[in-house]
């Protein structure tokens, strides 16, 4: 599966507009909310896309991420003295539960932004970083209903015009990238400029000529950007291996966890060889001879029925409706009241690293105005042998499954609960900086749990297409932290992926380049299922026969996506082991 989409980009270097830098006594929830609000202004951005429109009277719309040494020296010092104000103002031994939970989240964002900020500095070595940024900063205003459309295209406008001199920036800066991040990067300016050019074509006839002025300038510096890339970077490469001992350091961060890389990758590699004999069982394997052959035949058989590149998005819909009507039927967890969801094309910007799909939450400061689930269209200028790879990969029984983990009751669900947490400041803390192992953990749990209760009448070749997809999260995780530290391949890794977790080519492919894309990301999918797994035992332990796995869902949903482990202190009282 994909991902789900909000502070999940590299936290940018930008320019600071805080009027104060460190917390006061008072309720804490106040002060996650002046922290997250002030980490908003880094990023006008994604300001916009959370619903934080105006910081101190400055206007966040019209602004455009700023990447620059200078502001990022800033954005250090703030984190200093906000770390500084927490040590000072607040005790954690004496916090209430959720208030501690709250402290304890917040710490570790802090660590993680400075580490990005001295260690990773992605600013000047990840050129796919400034076109995504362009790319979300233009389209946020296009496609989430703020404002009315003309003030809207009045800020893209305003970012428009900021354009060249970022692009300016962005070649100051980069001193040297791989070239897989450069070739996405290239076409997802492409994506940028294709965007530009239907914004051009769509905008208020009032600011028609200031608008065009800007869009040309824009495409002009984009188009820089695109040779710069392509000449003055090529021949300047930077191995995308974070190597051992920054990734044990970003993992722990980032997943919020004391386990080593290690420990994880031995638990995946013996989850992996338990997955695929199970499979073999349900194909009717004795216990004797090689498992492949045999999961294989019936996985090619299931792969047939699929859909077409123009059903493509129909069928997801469909998909969206007939887990919604189960969900409601079963009673397994009280839905969200906003009809808030729509289905639509991924952005040609993002397609680098989503390039099957991925879920855009609605705006936790205004959650009314909906909700994304993003998929990729398959290309038509594809080859007919990549169409099928594709086709065959998200089969009938393999869309179904996306669209429960990015929708329902997957990454959807649970945002629009998050996005409904009170007081203001927690909602915003654990909405913005949710766990991203709590929500890729979440979204592979419930659609376990559809499963377990029944849906599409137990069918075995549901069951099946399910294993294999969590051959292929298990496999996230093995290649991750293998290719990142030095010890895969990338012939190792694909042949992991077709050959013992049976992925089509074309998904492969793709998913060894967002491998080397991202980083310790692809390890959410397999350590938070393990968590919340553990979780929902420990409930049923402590609650005993008065469990209620629909009551168990809203505890864990009501949480607001902090990480597992917190929520389980919560709700249980106890820790999970």
């Amino acid at each position: 599966m994909t991902s789900y989409r909000y502070m999940r980009l590299v936290l940018p270097v930008l320019l600071l507009l805080l009027a104060s830098c460190t917390p006061k006594p008072q309720r804490f929830s106040q002060i996650a909310e002046e922290f997250v609000l002030n980490s908003l202004t880094f990023a006008p951005s994604l300001a916009t896309a959370a619903g934080y429109h105006r910081h101190n009277g400055v206007p966040l719309d019209e602004l455009l991420d700023e990447f620059s040494i200078v502001t990022a020296n800033r954005q250090r010092a703030y984190y200093s003295r906000f770390s500084s104000g927490l040590k000072r103002d607040v005790n954690p031994e004496k916090l209430a539960p959720e208030d501690r939970a709250d402290y304890d989240l917040v710490r570790q964002r802090i660590d993680f932004a400075k580490f990005e900020l001295e260690v990773l500095t992605p600013w000047a070595h990840s050129p796919q970083l400034y076109a995504e940024v362009i790319g979300n900063a233009l389209f946020t205003p296009y496609a989430l209903e703020y404002a009315p459309r003309n003030k809207r295209f009045y800020d893209i406008l305003k970012r428009m015009e900021r354009i060249p001199s970022r692009v300016l920036q962005a070649k100051g800066n980069l001193t040297a990238a791989p070239k897989i991040w450069r070739e996405v990067a290239i076409a997802e300016t492409k994506g940028n400029i294709d965007l530009i050019a239907k914004l051009k074509a769509e905008r208020p006839a009032e600011i028609s000529k200031k608008f065009d002025s800007a869009a040309d300038l824009a495409t002009t510096a984009l188009n820089d950007y695109i040779q710069f890339l392509t000449n003055d970077l090529e021949g300047k490469d930077y191995d995308w291996r974070l190597g051992k001992e920054k990734y044990t350091r970003k993992f722990q961060l980032h997943l919020g966890t004391t386990e080593t890389p290690d420990q994880l990758l031995s638990a995946a590699e013996a989850e992996l060889k338990k997955v695929r004999e199970e499979m073999a069982r349900l194909c009717g394997w004795n216990g004797q001879g090689d498992l492949n052959p045999i999961i294989k035949k019936r996985l090619d058989q299931i792969a047939t029925r699929h859909s077409t590149p123009e059903n493509y998005f129909n069928d997801a819909r469909r998909d969206l409706a007939e887990a919604t009507a189960f969900i409601e039927q079963k009673g397994l967890l009280k839905l969200p009241p906003n009809k808030n969801l729509t289905v639509i094309e991924t952005p040609a910007f993002m397609r680098g690293i989503y390039v099957v799909g991925g879920f855009n939450p609605a705006p936790v400061l205004d959650p009314t105005l909906g909700a994304q689930y993003w998929l990729t269209p398959i290309p038509a200028n594809w080859s007919k042998e990549r169409i099928e790879s594709k086709l065959r990969e998200y089969n009938f029984y393999g869309l179904k499954l996306l669209t429960i983990h990015e929708a329902m009751p997957g990454h959807y669900v649970q945002f629009e609960y998050a996005n409904r947490f009170e007081p203001r400041g927690r909602r915003l803390l654990r909405s913005v900086f949710a766990s991203g192992a709590f929500a890729e953990g979440w979204a592979i749990y419930s659609t376990q749990m559809l499963l377990e209760q029944g849906y599409l009448n137990n069918d075995p070749d549901l069951k099946l297409t399910f294993l294999k997809q969590q051959l292929r999260m298990i496999a996230n995780s093995i290649l991750d932290i293998k290719l990142h530290t030095g010890q895969m391949t990338d012939d190792e890794a694909i042949r992991l992926m077709v050959d013992q977790t049976f992925q089509e080519q074309e998904e492969a492919t793709a998913k060894l380049q967002r491998a080397k894309l991202s980083s310790v990301q692809l390890c959410e999918y397999f350590a938070g299922w393990r968590d919340h797994m553990r979780l929902r035992e420990l409930y049923k332990q402590t609650k005993g026969a008065a469990f209620n796995l629909a009551e168990y869902h809203q505890r864990v949903l009501e949480s607001g996506g902090l990480p597992t482990p917190a929520v389980a202190k919560l709700i249980t009282g106890k820790d999970l082991k």
